[in-house]
């Protein structure tokens, strides 16, 4: 019984097949399917512009620490913390009585010695004094002129005044403080413009010049811009970093920018013509990368390229793109190679 039961099995089992068999799909049946839509674009060649990317710190235009130049005592102060101030304006004035006392003393005897030196000047003319008496004359002139200067160099040293325009830190000394030769009394920066000195790789030193655009960001000031120029770079390349450090200068006339900010710099290159696509575009499995190009038959095909540099949503393609393609740049996951596509709408290249 048991063997006449497996011929019986073997014809069922062959009759499943054949009806499965009837009811798979041919090789080719879905060629007949509408065309996808998808949106393409025709590349052409764009003008591009490359980006590096630092980190800068700020440094002022000027920056000094004023200091006193005597021995004195301070009289009066006359600036506030963070004040701006003009080049020339006293900022600081120090005990100079005694030499106050002996500047009076030195212009009256300057005063008396011109005198004379005018009153005998007519009389030697006269010949009735010897040129050997108005020569005398004319040194004691000279050296109470040179005494009276002298001491008004030194009252000089007693007033502090600003050397040039900015702003003022915090000051050091208040009125009664004995101050020294060297002892700070306040900072003075000036912030308009600022400095940012930042470094690049020597291997890039061939792409920054004098004169090109930076685009600088500060955390303190997220939503602000600020563009400057380049206008030095370094002269030496660091010998351990292999880096060269490049200055740049950016205007500030509301004074958000201060000395030691650090900032993100991005350096604007020279613009040069490429064929870019939208990274949507890009296929990339692994190490390979890919688009889907549209045909002259309307189907797409699957094309191997070379991506370069990438900007603002976009993708530069080095190899494997020629101006004049139409590439898919939405739809791209609904494709295979050779299927047939239909344009949803068509964008301007660039």
């Amino acid at each position: 019984m048991l063997s006449g039961f497996r011929p019986t099995a073997a014809l069922l089992l062959v009759a499943l097949l054949a009806g499965c068999a009837e009811r798979a799909p041919e090789p080719g049946a879905g060629r007949g399917q509408a065309p996808i839509e998808v949106v393409t674009e025709v590349v052409q060649p764009q003008s591009w512009t490359d980006t590096l990317e630092a980190l800068g710190t700020v440094r002022a235009n000027e920056s000094v620490t004023l200091t006193a130049k005597v021995t004195e005592t301070v009289v009066r102060v006359n600036f506030e913390d963070g004040q701006r101030v003009e080049e020339g304006q006293v900022l600081v004035d120090l005990s100079g009585r005694a030499e106050v006392a002996a500047l009076e003393e030195a212009q009256a005897a300057y005063t008396e010695a011109l005198k004379a030196f005018e009153r005998q000047a007519d009389l030697v003319a006269q010949g009735t004094l010897p040129k050997s008496t108005l020569d005398s004359l004319i040194a004691t002139r000279d050296a109470a002129r040179a005494r009276m200067d002298a001491i008004r160099a030194r009252l000089a040293d007693r007033v502090i005044a600003a050397p040039f325009a900015g702003v003022l830190g915090f000051r050091q000394v208040s009125p009664g403080t004995l101050v020294t030769p060297g002892t700070p009394i306040v900072t003075l920066d000036d912030i308009d413009p600022v400095k940012l000195d930042f470094s690049l790789p020597e291997t890039r030193m061939a792409a920054v010049a004098p004169g090109q655009g930076v685009l600088a960001r500060s955390a303190a000031w997220p939503e602000r811009r600020f563009r400057g120029r380049v206008t030095v770079i370094g002269s030496r390349v660091d010998p351990i970093t292999r880096a060269v450090t490049v200055r740049a200068e950016l205007p500030n006339p509301d004074y958000l920018l201060r000395p030691g900010m650090l900032m993100t710099v991005r350096l604007e290159l020279p613009a040069r013509e490429v064929i870019a696509v939208p990274e949507i575009a890009l296929l990339q499995v692994g190490s390979e990368q890919s688009v889907f190009v549209v045909d002259a038959e309307g189907r797409a095909q699957q094309v191997a390229v070379r991506s370069g540099a990438r900007r603002d949503g976009r993708v530069e393609i080095t190899q494997g793109l020629a101006a004049g393609d139409r590439v898919v740049v939405e739809g791209v996951v609904k494709l295979r190679p050779g299927v047939a596509v239909a344009e949803a709408g068509t964008q301007a290249g660039g």
